[in-house]
Order: C-alpha cells, then structure tokens, then sequence
C-alpha cells in the first residue's frame, strides 16, 4: 500500500530521491498542445476560446459569458440556500484578510548630503486574473486565496476564468467570489483561458498577472505566456511531509496524510519519523481507514505511488530530508516543535504542533494556501499581497548630486566601454 523506507538501508539515498523526484504528465506533448492554443488565441480571440472551451469542456458550451459582480449580483449569490457554507466562507474570509492585511511593503524616500532625493513608491496591479479550477470539483477557497491579498494590495479590477462545464457557474464558487472582491467572472477554463487572460480578447481583457492553481496543461500555459504577462507560480501536484515522535497520534497523522492524497493521484504524502511505533501504527490505520474514504481509489492510488513512511536516526536527520524535499505542506507533530522549527529552511508553509492540522491552513487559518510545490521552496514562497504589488524608484539629483556621482558613473562606464553612458554623465558636471 505505502512504501516503507528506512535511513539504515544501503539503497536509501536512490530510493529516497525516487520518492521526491518530480514526475507527472508527457510535458513535449503538454507544451505542443498548449502552445498551438495560446498561438490560436492570440490570433483569433474569442473565438478560439470558444472552440477549445467545447473541445475539452464540453459541446453544450454556449460561449464566452460574462458575470458582473455588482452590488444585486452579489445581494443574489449571498443569498443562496447553504447558509451553514456562507456563513463558514465569511469567517474564513475575515480571518484570511486579517492574516493578509498584516503584509504591507512601506514606500519611503531619503535626501542626502547634496540634496539629492531617492524614494520608492509602492503600487498595486491595476488588473489581475484569477484562475479558479473547476473541472472535477468545486473551489471557492482557492477562490478566496487567490482574490483576497489582492484586493487587500488595492487592485483596481480582479477578473476571474472559471470552467463552466454544466454551463453553470457553482453557487458557492460565485459567493466566494463576491465576498472576496472579484469584479467580473467569465466562464472559461484551461489553457485558453490563460491565454485570454494575458493577451485579451473581444470579450476578455488583458491583465497584468495571472494567478492561481490549474491542471498540467493551466501550468504549462502559465510558463509559456510569463513575460508577456506576471505569474505566481507554475505549481504543481499537492505535497504534505508530517514529522511526528512517539506523541503523535497515529489516526490523526493518517487523516492528515489522506488529507492531501485526496487532492491527486501524483500527490505526495510523507511521513518521517524515528519512531518505529509511530510508523507501525499508522501503517496499520491506514489499511483500516482507507476503505471509508470517500476518494478511495483516488488516495489508494497516490500513497501507493508517491507515499512513504521514512524511519529516520533522530530529528536532525528528519529536519535534514525535510529541507531536502523543500514540502509545500511541512507539519511538525511532535510534542515540543518549536526545537525543530528553527532547523527548518525550506518548506512553503509549516504546521506547528499536533492541533495545527494542514486542512485548517487550506480554509480558514489565515495564511495563503497558494504554495510552492516540486521543491521550490528552496527559492520562492506562497502567494501574499506582495505579489500584488510593484515598486518604482524615484530618482531626483540636485546639481551638486550630479557633481558628486557623474564622475563616479563616468569611469565605471568608461570601464565597460559605454562611452555614450560616460558622455551623458560628463555633461551634467564640468570637468577639470
């Protein structure tokens, strides 16, 4: 069911990098497809869209529609029959923009000794697009996630694509969007739908940024329209690593490692641990709570590929294989975690202390679910309002400023044979 690996094994260095290796779909074919769509869009507009929409979503698509969230639409959507998930969504949402509005960048601006005046000044994105998955399931939180640091960073305008395959938008999808500040909703998906999104069409507009989860083919989309329009991440398959000691619970470890196999056959869940107790019993829970999952065969399939039981030497060997994997999801169920959390280096958002589940930090905890996966937490971080936001340089030089640095830029110049730099500094101050 689970791969069971061990430090002490002498192959444990190649199967361990088997385990975390990066796998998933025939990425040439992927690249070919979505290349010859972006090309389509681009040339043909909405209907390109339009085309590629009824291909992979279905024959009753009846074209690019638009929603407007004004303030009817949204008295209308908010007052759908769940109430129990509205209300749920808008506790969440407090909580998700309270943890975000903490992430501010402060502009400032200095004079120096020649009165020359420096500044930065931060700004929001004037439009960004949101993508929102929809294909197999229902997301508002991604919704939520993705829309609200920007409307925290002022955004002026968030678009939002979402697959309307039914063509209907789902009722929850929608509130979400209205408590979280989407501006207008259009029912696309997939690769055309980036595509739309970063070069406009008749009905789409151009944004500046593109955010969000999708499939291989939303991904790789992302990566080939990046420079003509901002990105977020090329993510991909969700990853949960739990570190746990003799405290841990084992039917709570469990559920907690199901809780992202559930998401994906190629998603990843590991748990490390020097405890052989531990490990055993969690082996054994997951033979018995497996078969009252809902999502089964969906887990089954992603432990029995991409799972793992790790029994390490001690917790500086757990933390070590920890910051080599670089998880998107890091819980650390042990009964004292703040002695690991400072050996930690990478991870895209860590979970501290047996009650802080990873489910809660999908919902309603606070920080952004949005996270980087395949490792490359070693090098960027989860969605914020930072991504939301610009900064400029004010250059301002007196007189005397130029005095100052014009012979300093001269002769760098001049160094790296830019002459034209070196004569456009020399005008501004006379040389001896």
């Amino acid at each position: 069911m689970i791969k069971r690996l061990n430090t002490g094994q002498n192959d444990f260095k190649d199967a361990f990098a088997q385990l975390i290796s990066v796998s998933g779909t025939d990425k040439a074919r992927v690249s070919e497809v979505v290349k010859e769509i972006i090309e389509d869009v681009k040339s043909s507009g909405d209907a390109a869209v339009e085309k590629y929409s009824r291909k992979f979503d279905g024959s009753s698509f009846a074209g690019v529609k638009q929603i407007v969230l004004d303030d009817n639409i949204k008295r209308r959507v908010l007052s759908i029959g769940q109430k129990d998930q509205i209300r749920a969504m808008t506790k969440a949402y407090e909580r998700i923009r309270l943890y975000h509005s903490h992430q501010k960048i402060e502009p400032y601006s200095y004079t120096d000794s020649k009165g020359s005046h420096f500044a930065m000044r931060v700004l929001p994105l004037e439009r960004v697009g949101i993508y929102v998955p929809g294909g197999k399931a229902a997301y508002p939180s991604s919704v939520m996630m993705n829309a609200i640091p920007a409307s925290v960073a002022g955004v002026d305008e968030i678009i939002m694509v979402v697959p309307s395959i039914s063509g209907q938008i789902n009722d929850l999808v929608l509130a979400a969007a209205a408590i979280s500040g989407v501006d207008r909703i259009f029912n696309v998906g997939g690769a055309q739908a980036i595509a739309a999104l970063a070069f406009g069409t008749q009905s789409i507009p151009r944004v500046d940024k593109i955010v969000g989860p999708g499939n291989a083919y939303v991904a790789e989309a992302k990566r080939q329209v990046f420079g003509s329009v901002g990105i977020d991440m090329v993510a991909g398959p969700s990853e949960i690593l739990i570190i746990g000691d003799e405290s841990s619970d084992p039917e709570w470890v469990t559920m907690d490692l199901f809780s992202q196999a559930e998401h994906d056959e190629l998603a990843r869940a590991i748990l490390i641990s020097p405890s052989n107790d531990l490990l055993n019993k969690v082996e054994q829970c997951i033979s018995t709570k497996l078969p009252t999952m809902s999502r089964f065969e969906i887990i089954r399939k992603s432990l029995s590929k991409n799972g793992a039981l790790v029994k390490v030497v001690n917790m500086d060997e757990a933390c070590q294989l920890a910051n080599q994997i670089a998880p998107e999801h890091l819980e650390l169920s042990v009964k004292d975690p703040s002695i690991l959390l400072t050996k930690i280096k990478n991870a895209g958002s860590i979970f501290s202390g047996k009650f802080s589940s990873e489910a809660l930090g999908d919902y309603c905890a606070g920080p952004n679910h949005v996270l980087p996966t395949s490792g490359s937490a070693r090098f960027s971080s989860g969605l914020s309002v930072f991504d939301f936001l610009k900064r400029t340089s004010v250059i301002n030089v007196s007189e005397d400023g130029a005095a100052e640095l014009g012979p300093i830029a001269s002769t760098l110049a001049r160094g790296e044979t830019l002459t034209a730099h070196a004569a456009s500094a020399e005008l501004r101050f006379k040389k001896n």
